[in-house]
């Protein structure tokens, strides 16, 4: 009888490992539109600036940044939706408001002036707030953090992001691209 508990414990040990090492491997991969939205035409948030330009209207041509509420305050129409537009959808949608009653036949070109931060967490030599520049990946991002700790997973990190209003969070791996907005957090590896 004095083997029966050896080998209880050793049973109840392989099981704890067995459930550590199963929840690590039930993270999933990023799904699909996760991936297909770093292809789909920039869509503007809150943070963005963009400058707007009325072709002959110097005075309403300016840079607006889209508040919280998603809104930008434009001279004459007011409160503008911007959250979920992309450029050209915005830009439309200002023309029309100047057709009722303010310009004739307003020219609106809109850009971006600077893109809302990037966020960079984890095994990362400074974790913190960071500007985005189009057609950058995870390693760009990380690369600006001051690079991975020694303890750093360099394989793949999470990355959450909003898609269509939703908040979704991926495991990617570092030469996958990123956009303006997204969170990116890089884990300790376990050995």
């Amino acid at each position: 009888m004095p083997f029966a508990q050896p080998k209880f414990l050793m049973a109840l040990s392989l099981a704890a490992m067995t459930a550590v090492v199963s929840g690590c491997n039930s993270y999933k991969p990023a799904p699909q539109a996760f991936n297909q939205a770093t292809i789909q035409p920039y869509s503007l948030d809150s943070g963005d600036r963009l400058r707007i330009t009325v072709f002959d209207q110097p005075s309403m041509t300016n840079t607006y940044t889209i508040d919280q509420a998603g809104y930008i305050a434009f001279p004459l129409v007011g409160q503008v939706p911007a959250r979920g537009r992309t450029l050209q959808q915005l830009s439309g949608q200002i023309a029309q408001k100047l057709r009722q009653g303010y310009l004739r036949d307003p020219d609106v070109t809109i850009d971006v002036d600077r893109y809302r931060s990037i966020f960079v967490m984890g095994e990362v030599g400074q974790s913190g707030q960071y500007a985005y520049v189009p057609g950058m990946t995870v390693q760009n991002a990380v690369a600006v953090a001051g690079g991975f700790t020694p303890r750093a997973n360099q394989g793949a990190v999470d990355v959450t992001r909003k898609i269509n209003g939703q908040v979704i969070t991926g495991r990617v791996n570092i030469s996958s691209a990123i956009i303006a907005g997204d969170t990116i957090y890089v884990r300790e590896r376990l050995f």
